[in-house]
């Protein structure tokens, strides 16, 4: 398979292995490497990279660098350089266990930052110098320009300004999918930005390929692997409540006349209840539907292949492996209905707020008043990261936060009276959903829409206590625009909502403090 997809003549020379690539990369630089939501990341460099870094390790020598990528990748990667200890700064986003268990636990820093603001960190320097690029591409043209693979990201970003770069050239990956990107040049700094020329999600505004200084590349690695994406896991009885009453919701709209009879654009984020909606939306009754949106996976690819949406714009396809096999089989089926953006352009604000997105985000924790929590655990435990979602919740035309009410098998409420965490706050929040309901806070000052969400969307368990705390509220808090009991707000946590003798005890020395405020 030597150099078939490399035709610039020139650049053949730079083909090598991946151990002589890695052997090229400095100790405590700082690494931009492609990927997206475990897609068009790069396969074989980050393991030859570990290895390499494991023996420096091994003989008593310090060895890290500093990751940068588009968000999240696969174990290849984060979780190859993670158990070895090898990355001193990870950015933006990432969702590998053994990545956040060193973030957790103190031994990595982590930068988690809106991916739209990613390329304008770096172009204005306040990450530092960037040292390499490794990038996964499907090929290279004979001016040297590469054609990307399955994810674009922050390659542009990574190949205009880092000083060496590595190309990955996957030959597993369909050539046919030259011409499905498209690479806008137009962004630039302040005070010369101008107006990004896009009024539809399906308006092409760049290049089919990523420019690259040829003098820059310092190594060709040849690889043959697919994406390593999760399988799809069919939606549970929770996602597809959840899923049900965001489309009942959305005939509503419609009726009202408040959304169009094909809907708006729509931005998903990753995961089995976005999916869901996604699979109920086969048979509802929209059709000549279109999506904006980070990350393609399989709801939306299904609905492309059925017809009922006709046009996806993203920045990376995060497909099942099986959806991934048929993609890539059948690549010139969706050549005029997908196309691949930089997460610069796929994520940015302008365009967001001018297209008018349906955006719907998962959370982990959201409270009575209508903040979310989508990051952390107990409030200092990162999970994964805000990627995205606050790029696309404060934007769009319509903000959908949605959740099962409770996790661990019911023992913890994802309604409390204040989330520990906040990633995006009630301004920013206009609908909250869960099996339980759907809760439209659009309109509603604090009080009112506290009412809203516990009756709408906490589980019938922990829809006493909550009620009981915000009356306790109402009654004794100092400010009664947000009614809160501070010393107070926090009790939901998972120990205590796991222990019943605890929520008896609390119920108890409520009263007796209300009596002592009286």
């Amino acid at each position: 398979m030597a150099g078939n997809r490399i035709r610039n003549a020139q650049l053949r020379s730079k083909i090598m292995t991946a151990d002589q690539a890695a052997a090229l990369i400095p100790k405590g630089c700082n690494v931009g490497m492609s990927g997206f939501t475990g897609a068009g990341y790069p396969k074989e460099v980050p393991l030859a990279l570990a290895d390499r870094m494991n023996a420096a390790h091994a003989a008593g020598e310090d060895f890290k660098i500093s990751v940068w990528t588009g968000a999240s990748t696969a174990p290849e990667l984060d979780g190859a350089l993670a158990k070895v200890d090898g990355m001193e700064l990870r950015l933006p986003y990432q969702s590998d266990p053994t990545c956040r268990k060193r973030i957790n636990a103190g031994e990595m820093e982590y930068l988690d930052i809106h991916l739209s603001h990613v390329g304008q960190f770096v172009w204005g320097g306040y990450l530092g110098k960037l040292d390499v690029a490794i990038i996964e591409v499907v090929g290279i043209r004979e001016d040297g320009s590469l054609i990307p693979s399955s994810s674009v990201g922050n390659n542009k970003t990574w190949l205009d300004c880092a000083d060496k770069i590595i190309i990955e050239v996957n030959n597993w990956q369909n050539e046919a999918l030259e011409g499905m990107h498209d690479v806008y040049y137009g962004t630039q700094l302040p005070p010369k930005r101008k107006p990004i020329p896009m009024i539809t999600a399906s308006d092409r505004i760049g290049e089919t390929a990523l420019r690259c200084d040829p003098s820059k590349i310092i190594a060709i690695v040849e690889t043959h692997a697919p994406d390593r994406n999760s399988p799809f896991t069919p939606p549970d009885e929770n996602s597809r409540l959840i899923a049900s009453h965001i489309i009942d919701f959305f005939g509503h709209e419609v009726k009202r006349g408040r959304l169009p009879k094909e809907l708006l654009p729509l931005q998903s984020g990753v995961g089995n209840v976005a999916n869901a909606v996604m699979e109920q939306l086969q048979d509802a009754p929209y059709d000549n539907l279109m999506a904006y949106t980070e990350v393609l996976q399989d709801g939306m690819f299904n609905l492309l292949r059925s017809g009922k949406m006709s046009f996806a714009s993203a920045t990376a396809l995060s497909l099942s492996p099986e959806a991934a096999e048929e993609f890539n089989r059948d690549v010139h089926l969706y050549r005029e209905k997908i196309l691949l953006r930089p997460q610069e352009i796929s994520n940015h604000p302008e365009v967001i707020r001018r297209l008018g997105l349906i955006a719907m985000n998962g959370l982990i924790e959201a409270d009575i008043y209508g903040n979310v929590n989508s990051t952390h655990i107990r409030g200092s435990s990162i999970m994964n990261g805000i990627g995205g979602s606050g790029d696309f919740a404060r934007n769009s035309w319509l903000s959908i936060f949605m959740t099962p009410s409770s996790a661990k098998n019911g023992a913890v409420s994802c309604i409390v009276p204040m989330v520990t965490h906040v990633d995006h706050t009630e301004h920013d929040v206009q609908v909250i959903v869960t099996e339980q309901g759907l809760a439209d806070l659009r309109g509603l000052a604090p009080r009112k829409r506290a009412r809203v969400i516990i009756d709408k969307c906490a589980h019938p368990y922990f829809k006493p206590a909550l009620n009981e705390y915000f009356e306790r509220a109402l009654k004794y808090s100092h400010g009664q625009h947000t009614p809160h009991i501070l010393d107070e707000a926090f009790t939901f946590l998972p120990e205590w909502q796991a222990d019943k003798a605890a929520q008896d005890a609390w119920k108890e020395d409520s009263l007796v403090q209300a009596d002592a405020w009286k």
